[in-house]
């Protein structure tokens, strides 16, 4: 059993970026509640702005029960039943998908759970390096993981936005998800691909250990939007703070 007590401090921002009309992005920033999520709606498909929105609103009144496994547990039923509204939503639009990648973080006393559907990520930054901790649910990462391309080759791929996974694209929802102990001053980055597709993980890396928590926000979204920002850009930042050190009244 993990002897750490952790208070957790997070920030967020979206931003439509400079392409598209409209922010099919959503995100959740609950601290006090111990859940962060990110959901990104399918562009190209019909409403993906309702799909991410659902999971969000859906989401907020989520209960941290008395263990991290209630929570989990209710967070996963919630986007199952997330998903069973998204299917009936695509009958009325005549079959086409609406749907929505997700990616959770949820803490509670000493652990945490992130769990994911898609391509939106989730990693962690620890004393200067940073580590993904999601894998993308997507036809170029399987491709990857088979060797068949590599990573470089990739990012060129006309198959690189295809994902395999999302809430709302199946009758079935399949959340990946990974138990997690964090330690003091973990900082936990949750985006949209919006983001990664305009900032390498190596600039990610120097902007979260040369800048403080909200600025290092500032300068995620300002990259992403000086280099284009060809899709909406969201993302959370989540610190680990242990209750050895007084909490602020304000963060």
């Amino acid at each position: 059993m993990s002897q750490n007590s952790f208070y957790w401090v997070s920030a967020h921002r979206t931003d439509k970026g400079k392409v598209r009309s409209i922010n099919e992005d959503a995100c959740l920033d609950r601290a006090d509640l111990g859940i962060w999520v990110v959901a990104d709606g399918m562009g190209g498909h019909a409403a993906g702005d309702l799909a991410s929105g659902m999971i969000v609103r859906d989401l907020k009144s989520t209960d941290p029960g008395e263990s991290l496994g209630h929570l989990a547990g209710d967070v996963e039923q919630r986007l199952q039943q997330v998903n069973l509204k998204l299917q009936l939503e695509s009958q009325k639009h005549g079959g086409e998908i609406i749907g929505s990648t997700v990616v959770t973080l949820l803490a509670y006393q000493g652990y945490c759970i992130y769990q994911w559907a898609g391509d939106s990520r989730i990693y962690l930054y620890r004393r200067g390096a940073l580590k993904q901790l999601s894998r993308d649910h997507s036809q170029i990462e399987e491709l990857i993981e088979q060797g068949i391309v590599t990573t470089d080759q990739a990012e060129q791929s006309p198959i690189a936005n295809y994902i395999t996974r999302a809430v709302g694209a199946g009758e079935d929802l399949d959340l990946d998800a990974e138990i997690f102990e964090p330690c003091d001053g973990d900082l936990f980055l949750l985006c949209s691909d919006g983001l990664n597709k305009e900032v390498t993980d190596a600039e990610i890396a120097g902007i979260l250990g040369r800048y403080n928590f909200q600025e290092a926000i500032q300068q995620l979204i300002t990259l992403a939007l000086d280099r284009g920002a060809r899709d909406n850009v969201t993302l959370i930042l989540v610190q680990a703070r242990s209750t050895s050190v007084a909490a602020p009244t304000e963060t």
